[in-house]
């Protein structure tokens, strides 16, 4: 009787849930949400499945997600056990064309391919792709120094919007074209404000392996305005990895991208708890109103 009544205050609890999140579920209906999929998460194959499983959610409510993904650690594993060597400059790996080969087979193939399996084990139909395939994503050179290491310049987010009334979900891994026929890597977390701005999103979810934004005495900012993290950043509060993070957030706002979040993708169900109840996850960056 007792695990009875457990299970039945669970069930109510579960249908209490959904009814809160009516307003958030008719807030983002339709609406096209970025999510940079990185960090410890993607390591751990429970982790990937409720990442997943929350994927699959989100278009079931008529969400258009669209992923996009990094795989630093997959890379640099592959490039061991190859024995390729890597040269570095001011501690940034330079991309030279037999690593470039490396990072293109890891990205466009196992990470990219592991993420999409994952989402269709989970009922969804995730299909994907890279910033070459169709040229969504035509790059330069950032730095001459770092090699094969390109910045997005034009985005023809045409493929992906192809997919947005449809039951398909775009994975990207970030790979870019060059004017020129080269093939470039883009950090991750680039790729996905360059896409987001591309495609005006209602959200950019950048999920990575801290709670967000934290102010002098190290708790987490929920809300910033652009003004803020630079002032932030200027005060030396914000630093190190958070930086170009807010950096890329900083951009894509300018690009038309009406928020972003940088959250902690290893805290359980972190994208719905953004998008879904009133509490949030992270730190959210938007202009003021």
């Amino acid at each position: 009787m007792e695990k009875s009544s457990a299970m039945k205050s669970d069930w109510i609890a579960t249908a209490r849930t959904l009814s809160e999140a009516l307003p958030f579920l008719q807030r983002y209906d339709g609406a096209t949400v970025v999510i940079k999929f990185g960090g410890h998460a993607m390591g751990d194959d429970a982790a990937m499945e409720r990442f997943a499983r929350d994927i699959v959610l989100m278009k079931q409510t008529n969400v258009h997600p669209v992923i996009v993904h990094g795989g630093g650690p997959m890379i640099n594993a592959m490039l061991e056990r190859l024995g390729v060597e890597s040269k570095f400059v001011n501690g940034k790996r330079v991309t030279d064309a037999a690593t470039m080969e490396v990072v293109e087979m890891v990205l466009s193939g196992s990470v990219n391919k592991r993420i999409v399996a994952a989402i269709n084990a989970q009922g969804g139909k995730a299909v994907g792709l890279s910033g070459k395939d169709a040229n969504l994503i035509i790059c330069e050179q950032a730095d001459p120094d770092l090699g094969l290491v390109g910045k997005p310049v034009e985005v023809d987010p045409s493929v992906i919007t192809a997919f947005q009334n449809t039951d398909f979900i775009p994975v990207v891994a970030p790979i870019g074209a060059g004017r020129n026929g080269e093939t470039f890597n883009i950090n991750g977390d680039t790729a996905a404000g360059a896409i987001a701005a591309a495609l005006t999103a209602d959200r950019l979810l950048l999920l990575t392996d801290v709670a967000g934004v934290k102010d002098a005495d190290g708790d987490v900012v929920t809300e910033l305005t652009p003004e803020t993290v630079r002032k932030l950043t200027d005060e030396g509060i914000i630093s190190g990895g958070m930086i170009p993070k807010t950096e890329t957030a900083l951009q894509a706002i300018e690009g038309g991208v009406r928020a972003v979040v940088i959250l902690d993708g290893r805290a359980p169900n972190a994208c719905l708890l953004e998008l879904f109840t009133p509490h949030g996850a992270g730190s959210i960056i938007r202009s003021a109103e």
